[in-house]
């Protein structure tokens, strides 16, 4: 469901039946097989053994029953019929979008759909009603994934229309490694990024990833450059006047006119991470990946944190975002997928990509807060921090203020059940707090003061089943 509606506003449920376990799609074609298809030629990486798997059933037919108790008006059975339903011609998988349902009072709502033959029942996410429209809406995305051209599978037109159809991302990024990309094959993917782009139903993001942690004696580590419209020039740490972070800065500069942002990721990682000391930029580095498919770069293992990255001599110290974040820098939160199996939304890595001791976890979201559902909004909220960054869950997490009394007005919620939301100061954990009488739900007041100058603050919620979310800093 959308994360904010207004009383009376309707919505279309998406939902997709999934199977009991993931299946492999063998890679093939013909000429005549337009894209996208299910079966495709781009469905296998050999070199790194990354197989296009598929989650939903084959085809199924059946209805199903939605309950969201009084305050929901609509449809009360979902009926799938193969004839009806997928996302591309003769595709009889259950994925359909249904129209027609509106919430009837303000207030955090909740759905909960069930098959009747099997009893087996299953929760959306929470939405958040409001008296009027929201001024502001929450809009999930994934801004970083690879395609078949470096080191994913599946061609740039299969991942948009996955992320839009299957995944159920409002926005997203294809972000391959210029490194294996040539500048025709760019221009190709400006292309095909613009036409998938659509104001109010999805939005794509121009992006790109410059791939360096070829240096010795310490890497300047990945960064992810998105820029505000077409036309940007393809930036490889392989062009001797690319192969810098100095240089890359010098590019940029160039380039103003097109706003580029440059997110660093997986920034704790020992090969790939970031060498905080060699600096940040702050015209450019707006906003850095806290979480992927990675993990969490946020703190050490040794600190709290629940999913380090352990992959390619795992993490190494002094290169988390709480290092940098102590260090002076300034980024808004994002999450991403860093996905490589060609399912923006909806990875499998943990089934389809077991590559030479490469654990993963799934994919990160990066929730925007926007007006409406446009490019441009998307990217002022990146810019802006105006996002927060989760694991692969919708958790509504909206932490407004500082007020004129000092505080933040909290107010989270998550179908799995809220453990816990913790504050941390200047990388320090300050405050817990719990939910009161219904478990899924935070209402409350946070006190901001004493953010002085050079410090920060921001919020980690933990649901029950162990998924995260991280509100972007607030900086004083």
């Amino acid at each position: 469901m959308p994360s904010r509606l207004g009383v009376g506003e309707t919505f279309r449920l998406k939902v997709k039946v999934l199977g009991a376990g993931p299946v492999e799609i063998p890679a093939g074609g013909q000429w005549n097989h337009r894209k996208p298809q299910l079966s495709s030629v781009f469905n296998l990486n050999v070199c790194r053994d990354i197989r296009f798997m598929d989650n939903c059933l084959p085809e199924w037919e059946g209805r199903l029953v939605a309950d969201g108790g009084p305050d929901l008006e609509g449809p009360s059975e979902l009926v799938f019929r193969r004839e009806s339903q997928g996302v591309f011609p003769n595709d009889t998988r259950p994925i359909k979008f249904f129209p027609g349902f509106r919430w009837l009072r303000p207030g955090f709502h909740f759905l909960k759909l069930t098959e009747p033959e099997s009893g087996l029942t299953v929760s959306a996410n929470p939405v958040c009603v409001t008296e009027g429209l929201p001024k502001k809406r929450i809009f999930w995305g994934d801004p970083h994934w690879q395609t078949f051209f470096s080191d994913g599978i599946r061609c740039p037109e299969e991942l948009y229309a996955f992320a839009r159809d299957e995944g159920f991302l409002d926005f997203g990024a294809i972000s391959d490694h210029m490194e294996a990309v040539t500048d025709r094959q760019w221009d190709y993917f400006q292309l095909v990024t613009d036409h998938y782009n659509r104001p109010h139903r999805f939005v794509t993001l121009h992006g790109q990833e410059w791939t360096h942690h070829l240096e010795e004696g310490g890497a300047p580590g990945h960064r992810n450059v998105y820029f505000r419209k077409a036309g940007g020039p393809a930036l490889r740490c392989t062009d001797k006047d690319c192969n810098s972070l100095e240089k890359l800065w010098k590019k940029l500069c160039k380039n103003r006119h097109l706003d580029p942002v440059a997110i660093p990721h997986h920034t704790s990682n020992t090969v790939m991470g970031v060498d905080w000391e060699q600096g940040w930029n702050a015209e450019f580095e707006k906003a850095v990946e806290i979480y992927s498919v990675w993990g969490s770069s946020e703190l050490p293992e040794k600190s709290g944190n629940t999913r380090p990255i352990r992959s390619l001599e795992g993490e190494k110290a002094g290169r988390h975002v709480v290092d940098a974040l102590n260090k002076g820098y300034r980024f808004g939160f994002v999450g991403g997928g860093d996905i490589h199996d060609g399912r923006p939304g909806d990875d499998l890595h943990n089934d389809s990509y077991p590559v030479r001791n490469f654990q993963s976890y799934p994919q990160g979201f990066t929730a925007a807060f926007a007006p409406a559902l446009t490019r441009s909004h998307i990217f002022d909220a990146i810019k802006n921090g105006k996002t927060y960054a989760t694991t692969k869950k919708r958790i509504y997490l909206d932490i407004d203020g500082p007020l004129e009394d000092g505080t933040l007005e909290m107010n989270c919620a998550s179908e799995e059940g809220i453990r816990h939301i913790v504050s941390i100061r200047n990388g320090v954990e300050s405050e817990r707090i719990e939910p009161d009488t219904d478990p899924r739900i935070v209402r409350s007041k946070v006190s901001a003061a004493g953010i002085g100058p050079g410090e920060y603050m921001y919020f980690r919620l933990v649901t029950e089943e162990d998924n995260m979310a991280w509100t972007s800093p607030i900086y004083g």
